[in-house]
């Protein structure tokens, strides 16, 4: 499959079939590097790593999965570049576009990683903004299938505010793969219902079911129920609403309980606010899990990376 030159802003632009090879992809690269063997698929290409927002997974993930590949990542952080103040994202794209041979954007808007796709005439990979995070969904889904062997059929639920990036994308993704996908939130943390029902014309293609519900029992039958922080990078001043409007949504043991399911496992994108949106006996009870799922970050992005501009 080529998708070389493609940019990875949003799973809305990739099919099953691309997804899939990319989470397939990654275990490969995965098993190789535990392994010993690197590659050398970006020898000779120099990547610019921009953050507005701080993070710990998606740059050392890029950092890392950039150098195994033989590449050189440059980091550049929010006092490093003038992006969007005295200079246009426009014009920030087309410079560094004439430097760098990829460029990863961590940050707020999303029209800013589309601008800098448009505009830098290099693939563009987006590393979050405050509307979607492809990446992190290709690591949650390389943790599936690691741990079920299979991603059509499965049943997922995410439990909390149900229109984050991390809701929206795992709506996109499950819709595209054929996962079955619950989001368990109040009505007022309910997605957008243009994304709702472009993700339900996705799902009919994949055979699977989309279902939004603000109803304990909807985690029945689950395999997965995952959940993310209340609060995303920026709302931190609706923190005492957020807790008290979401505290019925905790992942707990009872909720667990309610699955009917031995089997479910627990997911998480990391930052975790034990106590917050999880307790921390259900964290700990999956911490192998939660930790394999960071560090698939590594694999997935090396993919991605790879895929679209490697040798």
């Amino acid at each position: 499959m080529n998708l070389k030159g493609r940019s990875f802003l949003t799973l809305k632009d990739f099919t099953s079939q691309e997804i899939e090879y990319l989470v397939d992809l990654a275990a490969e690269l995965k098993e190789n590097k535990k392994k010993g063997i690197t590659g050398n698929h970006l020898k000779g290409k120099n990547i610019a790593l921009i953050f507005e927002k701080p993070s710990t997974r998606t740059r050392c993930a890029f950092t890392v999965g950039c150098i195994d590949e033989g590449g050189h990542p440059e980091y550049l952080g929010k006092d490093d570049i003038q992006l969007g103040h005295k200079e246009s994202v426009e014009d920030t794209a087309k410079v560094l576009g004439r430097m760098f041979d990829g460029i990863e954007f961590r940050g707020f808007k999303q029209d800013t990683v589309e601008k800098l796709a448009k505009y830098s005439g290099v693939p563009v990979w987006n590393g979050l903004t405050d509307t979607y995070h492809p990446t992190q969904i290709l690591a949650d889904f390389l943790t599936l299938k690691e741990e079920f062997g299979f991603l059509k059929g499965l049943n997922l639920v995410y439990a909390g505010d149900g229109r984050n990036n991390m809701a929206n994308s795992l709506m996109i993704g499950c819709s595209k793969v054929g996962i079955n996908f619950t989001i368990l939130a109040p009505k007022s943390l309910w997605p957008a219902d243009e994304l709702l029902n472009v993700c339900k014309e996705y799902a009919k293609e994949s055979q699977s079911t989309i279902t939004i519900s603000d109803q304990l029992e909807a985690v029945k039958g689950a395999d997965a129920i995952y959940t993310d922080v209340w609060c995303s990078m920026g709302e931190e001043d609706l923190a005492a609403e957020r807790i008290a409007l979401l505290k019925p949504y905790q992942v707990n043991k009872e909720l667990f309980q309610m699955t009917g399911n031995v089997n479910t496992i627990f997911l998480h994108c990391l930052p975790a606010v034990k106590g917050n949106e999880v307790t921390e006996e259900i964290f700990e009870k999956f911490d192998r899990i939660i930790f394999d799922e960071a560090e698939n970050r590594m694999h997935t992005i090396k993919a991605v990376m790879v895929a679209t501009l490697g040798n």
